[in-house]
């Protein structure tokens, strides 16, 4: 008999529980609770995530099910439907919040040396925002979408480094606000280099970019005019039609950001954007090339949205949504982390596919996620001594 872990323990070993605890200790999240802790509230989410359960029932019907192999997954309340329902509802979304910060901050290292198709040493980043969509009749706080009657959405903006595709920075809105005003919230890292759409293109925040030595590439807006002072020599045959050193010329924009920019145009058969950047020293088609990989955040939230639970959500609340989506990110980077340690070549679609009907199994977890096969010459050892014995 296999008296090993479970594949979801050994999933969650590579959690950092001391990290988790000091998060549900900042904002009191086991004050007066008896039996239901944040760690069981947390296990009982992320083995949704990963079995792609449909609601709290589902949770409820399937964990029941494995009653006897609960204790040994980590999991000590008595699970229940309205137990579950109730934590999400209450309990504060910023525990899982800062713990997906903290798992981020494990990833990253472990990406930091890993090609996105681009040989720069620099961090390079891709801001782009979402929209998940939710009913009003069910969510009331949602903010209603303009042309779509009974439709309502959140914004989900997100900065993903692209060593890896790791979320960095995510942020809550309600539709239709300022994309450009999540700029405000971030913090400038010197040196690296920040992608977007033209959605972002604001003049006073790009400056704030610049003057904090951090580089960006963004798409320009048809309004925008600039002077040209001078024009760099290109090659036409590779897409470029033109690399200027220009600055802004209208009163507003040539105030918010007095200096030069530069300013490349690259047209191909599917493609005709004008890009400006603060950044001088690279070829401008590496610079075009770099625009290219902010598709990556797109792919990201398509993965995501087709491959976490954030399209069912299971409360109705704001707090309940929230604590859902930090949870479903949390798993994801968790996943990451799980594929660089174990040096696994699969994807991390494959990796969810194989857990998902794997999670109560005891057997190693490499060997579930590479079908290597694996003999425990101990148990065949101690069968054998048995067998003679009789």
């Amino acid at each position: 008999m296999n008296k090993g872990k479970t594949v979801f323990s050994q999933i969650m070993e590579f959690m950092p529980l001391q990290e988790f605890c000091k998060c549900v200790k900042r904002y009191q999240g086991n004050y007066k609770i008896k039996s239901f802790s944040c760690l069981d509230q947390y296990l009982c989410m992320a083995f949704a995530q990963l079995t792609y359960r449909e609601s709290l029932r589902d949770i409820e019907s399937c964990l029941r099910s494995m009653k006897r192999k609960l204790y040994h997954m980590g999991i000590r309340g008595k699970i229940s439907r309205n137990t579950l329902a109730y934590a999400n509802e209450t309990r504060d979304w910023r525990i899982y919040a800062d713990f997906a910060q903290v798992v981020i901050s494990i990833a990253r290292p472990l990406y930091a040396d890993d090609n996105f198709g681009i040989e720069l040493n620099n961090t390079v980043y891709a801001l782009d925002a979402t929209i998940i969509d939710l009913c009003l009749s069910s969510f009331c706080w949602a903010k209603r979408i303009n042309n779509r009657k009974g439709h309502g959405a959140i914004k989900l903006q997100t900065l993903l480094d692209l060593r890896g595709n790791i979320p960095t920075f995510i942020q809550f809105d309600t539709p239709g606000g300022a994309d450009s005003s999540v700029l405000d919230k971030l913090t400038a890292e010197p040196g690296s280099f920040y992608i977007m759409d033209r959605g972002y293109m604001d003049t006073t925040r790009l400056y704030y970019l610049h003057k904090s030595l951090s580089y960006f590439v963004v798409r320009s807006k048809n309004n925008i005019f600039c002077k040209r002072l001078y024009s760099h020599p290109v090659k036409k045959a590779s897409g470029l039609k033109h690399d200027q050193t220009v600055v802004f010329f209208g009163p507003n924009t040539s105030k918010n950001y007095p200096e030069k920019l530069r300013r490349i145009r690259y047209v191909n058969e599917d493609n005709n954007i004008i890009l400006l950047t603060n950044n001088f020293q690279l070829p401008a088609l590496t610079i075009t090339e770099l625009y290219k990989c902010r598709w990556q955040v797109e792919l990201f939230f398509k993965w995501m949205k087709q491959h976490l639970r954030i399209k069912a959500f299971y409360g109705r609340s704001f707090n309940a949504v929230k604590t859902q989506i930090w949870i479903a990110i949390s798993v994801y980077v968790l996943l990451a982390i799980i594929k660089k340690k174990l040096k696994l070549d699969l994807n991390l679609y494959t990796i969810l596919q194989i857990l998902s009907v794997t999670v109560f199994e005891k057997e190693p977890l490499y060997q579930t996620l590479t079908s290597i096969e694996h003999t425990d010459r101990t148990t065949d050892q101690h069968n054998d001594l048995l067998l003679f014995d009789l």
